[in-house]
């Protein structure tokens, strides 16, 4: 049958590992895929020339190109039987093999002849359950995992208790332990406990099996789980592959399992009665009893953990990479219609082509890089300001960049150039908006206005929109459409004398001495009550009341 087509990662994976100088066996079990199928894509690479690492100008879409070009036939495999369904048959009574592959035969006259039929069935059949005691090799693997039992950290500033994660890894030749305590599961710390780990034995193992952990795998399957990018990135800087232990199956991880129970009984059991108030203190008491456990002497054999270290793993593990291992993220981000994208609340640019393209985001913590399809697009400095915005003008559109020449004194001095009064109605506009540049728009589209009308005639509606308070551009559209310009200012005059009026008191009201408003209280009323009728004598006269006394208050 012909082979699986899986994905180009996972192709590239297969390369990497072989060029690692791992069996196509070994190979098979950590990608879930067939022998046989890691044997094709090794002769399909050798067939088009391709070795490990990949040329820089082979992309995802060339390199599968390579492997898999158009079929010069069409394919004539035979169809192979549904294994199950006859293996269900069988156990009916009276059915045979022989009887169901008369009925396979009928069904697919080209099939496989009854002594075929009946040897494929039994290699099937052979697959079945088959229990493996495993025999691990010297530097192979390293199982890693997390203890179900956690530890206590008071603080003690507070008082709170918080409870403290166990990460545990075992090799697997030596059953050689590494135990340390972190505040969390999540992914930051998972990386950093299993650099510790590495620095721990000095080197690097071939293959890490770890628990179906979702900070290590993004989504678990028994044939192809996908591994959390950041994960993959280290394994691939550390020169080691993860092999997922398949779900719900505790004997593909049997040593990290027993590895997990050695340290709740040997190192959190006899650490119950002990209060500690950080991470460290911790972790310090852990250390001391991990190097007990490794060097405490097995029952059954001779020699401990850390003598088979010592003679068998630690010799075969690889040597650990001479640059530091650099934490990044990886996150799936589609670009939005401004060409940005974004990461941790704040916005950074790709080229404007990209629009729409759903791209793969690394994050350090000083920089940010941006894939698409396996290439790089992008590359920014970090910012960690919330809602703001990192641009590069060659990812922008000539349009805008363009744009981003204008400023508010460039502006006005081409207003300036068409007339004093434009240039001032300019600046009036860019003054009535919070930000100079939302007035931008208006001030180019009046300036526009000039190759439809003439500079002379702008500069009229400019001044006339000036003298009404008219600041927008529709208003000095208006004015040129409908004439307005052209028609003569006239400017209202106003009299600054002061009117004079029988109803106006007038300043002279109110300069009477203070001596009369310290008059005899006994006089206050009538006097006041007397001016009143003085000064409303018009009033009075026209209304027949001048010589009527009004009623004291």
């Amino acid at each position: 049958m012909a082979a699986k087509r899986l994905s180009v990662r996972k192709i590239k994976e297969v390369l990497r590992l072989k060029a690692s100088g791992l069996s196509n066996r070994q190979i098979a079990h950590i990608c879930s895929i067939g022998r046989s199928t890691v044997a094709d894509y090794l002769s399909r690479s050798a067939a088009a020339g391709l070795s490990w690492p990949l040329a820089d100008n082979i992309r995802d879409e060339g390199l599968e190109r390579l492997l898999f070009p158009p079929p010069p036939h069409p394919s004539t495999e035979r169809c192979l039987p549904d294994w199950p369904k006859i293996h269900k048959e069988l156990k009916r009574k009276g059915v045979t093999l022989a009887l169901l592959w008369e009925e396979y035969k009928a069904q697919y006259p080209e099939g496989y002849q009854y002594s075929r039929f009946c040897e494929l069935y039994r290699e099937w059949r052979g697959k079945l359950k088959v229990w493996m005691r495993q025999v691990h090799k010297a530097g192979e693997k390293l199982f890693v995992d997390y203890c179900g039992q956690t530890a206590e950290v008071v603080d003690p500033v507070t008082g709170e208790v918080k409870e403290a994660q166990i990460f545990v890894a075992v090799l697997g030749a030596s059953n050689y332990a590494y135990a340390e305590a972190t505040w969390t599961q999540s992914l930051a710390d998972w990386i950093a406990s299993h650099q510790r780990a590495f620095g721990y034995f000095g080197g690097v193992p071939e293959l890490v099996v770890n628990d179906n952990l979702k900070s290590g795998v993004t989504m678990a399957s028994r044939y192809e789980p996908d591994l959390n990018p950041t994960y993959q990135d280290m394994a691939t800087h550390f020169g080691t592959a993860i092999l997922p232990a398949r779900v719900r199956k505790p004997k593909d991880k049997a040593k990290v399992e027993a590895g997990v129970l050695l340290v709740e009984r040997w190192i959190l059991a006899a650490l119950r009665n002990r209060t500690f108030f950080s991470l460290d203190e911790l972790n310090q008491a852990i250390s001391k009893l991990l190097d007990k456990l490794n060097n405490r002497p097995f029952q059954k054999l001779p020699g401990s953990r850390r003598i088979l270290f010592e003679t068998l793993d630690k010799p075969a593990l690889k040597p650990l990479p001479q640059t530091p291992y650099q934490y990044a993220e990886w996150k799936k981000a589609k670009v939005s219609i401004d060409y940005h994208v974004e990461a941790h609340r704040h916005f950074y640019s790709v080229h404007y082509q990209l629009v729409g393209k759903q791209l793969d985001i690394r994050i350090t913590a000083n920089t940010l890089e941006c894939f698409h399809k396996g290439q790089r697009v992008a590359s920014h400095r970090r910012s960690y300001k919330k809602g703001g915005f990192t641009t590069l003008a060659e990812h922008m559109p000539k349009s805008h960049r363009e744009y981003l020449k204008w400023t508010p004194e460039r502006l006005l001095n081409w207003a300036a150039k068409t007339g004093p009064s434009v240039a001032e109605l300019a600046q009036l506009i860019m003054e009535s908006r919070a930000h100079p540049q939302q007035g931008f728009r208006s001030i180019l589209g009046i300036l526009r206005l000039s190759k439809q009308y003439g500079q002379e005639r702008l500069e009229a509606a400019c001044k006339r929109a000036l003298a009404i308070n008219a600041k927008s551009y529709k208003s000095v559209k208006s004015i040129l459409k409908n004439g307005l310009d052209q028609r003569p200012l006239i400017k209202r005059e106003t009299d600054s004398r002061p009117v004079k009026h029988p109803n106006i008191r007038g300043a002279q009201y109110y300069s009477t001495q203070k001596g009369e408003d310290n008059a005899d209280t006994s006089h206050t009323g009538e006097t006041k009550n007397h001016e009143a009728l003085g000064h409303d004598e018009s009033l009075g006269g026209a209304d027949g009341h001048a010589g009527r006394q009004l009623p004291l208050i």
